[in-house]
């Protein structure tokens, strides 16, 4: 998995492309956070349309990254999530824990409402 990320409006955009699979991952993600929420950036949006696949420990990071950040007083959301993550979400049921957009835009408009 490669992660870029980008700020709009206050916002952190995370781009995590390829499989999220745990491993090196897991750690990249979360000290990602920590590097923000250090920075006292506390509204992020996870964009999932490069996201090829994500197993069990692909979930598991994203739940620890939404826990770790409501614990710091923010907020993580989802942007683009593909079919394939959709039902993953669904299966676990995981959909409803998650706010979701369908585009990056419409995730952050959603911190001002």
């Amino acid at each position: 998995m490669k992660l870029t990320d980008r700020e709009e409006n206050g916002v952190i955009i995370l781009e995590p492309n390829g499989k999220i699979m745990g491993g090196p991952d897991a750690s990249l993600l979360h000290d990602k956070l920590y590097e923000f929420i250090d920075q006292d950036k506390k509204k992020v949006v996870v964009d999932l349309s490069g996201v090829d696949w994500m197993n069990s420990t692909g979930l598991g990071i994203l739940i620890s990254s939404y826990t770790t950040l409501r614990n710091n007083g923010g907020k993580l959301k989802l942007a683009n999530v593909t079919e394939k993550i959709r039902s993953l979400l669904v299966i676990t049921k995981l959909e409803p824990v998650f706010e979701s957009y369908d585009t990056i835009a419409d995730a952050v408009k959603s911190f001002d409402e």
